[in-house]
């Protein structure tokens, strides 16, 4: 499968999710989650979702399996807003990443100064 195809629709997946997340679900309990990141299987079956969540690991549980239980809506939603042929199955993990958080408004802090690099 072509990667730039790959990229294009994880891309759109990855901003359509936000929005759907962020303004169309109304369920308290994923009130803080953020897409950080889609990865889309090559044969379009299958988007990891990383979520940037809260730190305590009993709400980012509770999180998940809310949007486990919204993942049929937002599949849907998808559908709708895309042009996919196959809209792929949508799969909702913690982004382990996400405590690079610091680092990076530590980097954006020096950019701002003019001393991007150590």
């Amino acid at each position: 499968m072509d990667t730039h195809r790959n990229e294009r629709v994880s891309e759109a997946l990855r901003e359509e999710l936000g929005e759907l997340i962020a303004y169309e679900l109304s369920d308290p309990r994923i009130a803080d989650a953020t897409v950080t990141e889609v990865l889309v299987s090559p044969d379009m079956r299958h988007a990891q979702v990383r979520l940037h969540l809260s730190a305590e690991e009993t709400e980012q549980k509770e999180t998940i399996r809310a949007l486990d239980g919204a993942k049929h809506f937002l599949r849907r939603q998808l559908a709708e807003r895309l042009s996919l042929y196959r809209v792929p199955e949508l799969h909702f993990e913690p982004d382990v990443a996400a405590g690079a958080g610091d680092r990076i408004e530590h980097l954006m802090k020096r950019i701002r100064r003019g001393r991007p690099r150590e």
